[in-house]
């Protein structure tokens, strides 16, 4: 089965430091470079899960570029890129705490000036599913190749999902509940969710079905719910050693979908997909 998502793909700069950060001193840290960008980090978990898998993102005509795309290609991830000779491949200093969460400094560079005509239809071709990220959507510059990409799939007869990503930068729920109308499955958290309806209740998103076809609402230590036209189903979270909470949703998002897209119930859905998250903040870096 070929999946496509669409969404950012970047380099990420690692940061974890026990102790709180001395402002205008130093902070000792344990610091890695990896790939990152909530696009990429998807593709490359659905990819783990053995689906066959083609990421849609702009980078820079640069060594981060290049990087990026082979680490992608490497693991098995299609890379369909539009390359910018005037913007900087994304990249995302990322600080984590001693308690495993994560504050987020990113410069979506090259993605931020993702558009419609990035889109080839030709990669759609044999694809059942596309996957869209959020980010892509909530950032003015790239918001309509967002709502191409979106269209395109509408076109060419694909089902398709989105992770809104951030709850900060939906700052007009209405505005953003348009431009996903009509897609099959949206992928909130549950900041996500209270930014959408005003309720932490996943039950909650049951106002959002006259937009979308189905919700999967992550609730981390509370597990995950499933809030379609037949009701509620939830299930725990698994557990696991938090590391660094990065990239979690995303790879929830795959698991998820992976399941789901092979005919697998909702219960499995959600278990695939907070087996994933688990095994994601188990280990620092938001990557398989």
């Amino acid at each position: 089965m070929k999946v496509i998502v669409v969404g950012d793909a970047g380099l990420d700069v690692v940061a974890r430091h026990e102790k709180a950060i001395v402002h205008g001193g130093d902070s000792r840290a344990e610091i890695r470079l990896q790939g990152g960008g909530a696009g990429a980090n998807t593709a490359l978990w659905l990819a783990a899960t053995g689906m066959d898998t083609t990421l849609v993102a702009r980078v820079g005509d640069d060594a981060g570029g290049r990087l990026v795309r082979a680490e992608l290609e490497a693991a098995g991830v299609r890379c369909a890129f539009a390359v910018d000779a005037e913007a900087a491949t994304c990249c995302v200093v990322v600080l984590v705490d001693g308690e495993g969460q994560r504050s987020m400094l990113p410069d979506r560079g090259a993605n931020a000036r993702f558009r419609a005509e990035d889109i080839d239809r030709a990669v759609l071709a044999g694809a059942t599913h596309l996957h869209l990220s959020g980010y892509v959507l909530l950032d003015a510059s790239s918001r309509p190749g967002g709502l191409a990409a979106l269209a395109a799939a509408r076109d060419a007869g694909l089902s398709t999902s989105v992770d809104p990503q951030s709850a900060g930068l939906i700052t007009d729920p209405a505005a953003f509940l348009d431009d996903v109308r009509g897609v099959d499955l949206l992928l909130p958290n549950t900041d996500e969710l209270v930014a959408l309806t005003g309720s932490a209740d996943p039950a909650a998103a049951a106002a959002l079905l006259d937009t979308v076809g189905a919700v999967a609402v992550t609730a981390g230590l509370d597990g995950a719910s499933w809030v379609g036209p037949d009701g509620v189903v939830s299930v725990p979270a698994e557990d696991a050693e938090s590391v660094d909470s990065t990239g979690a949703g995303d790879a929830f998002d795959a698991g998820v979908l992976s399941a789901w897209l092979t005919g697998k119930s909702t219960v499995d859905a959600l278990r695939a997909g907070t087996a994933l998250g688990a095994r994601a903040v188990s280990r620092v870096g938001a990557q398989p």
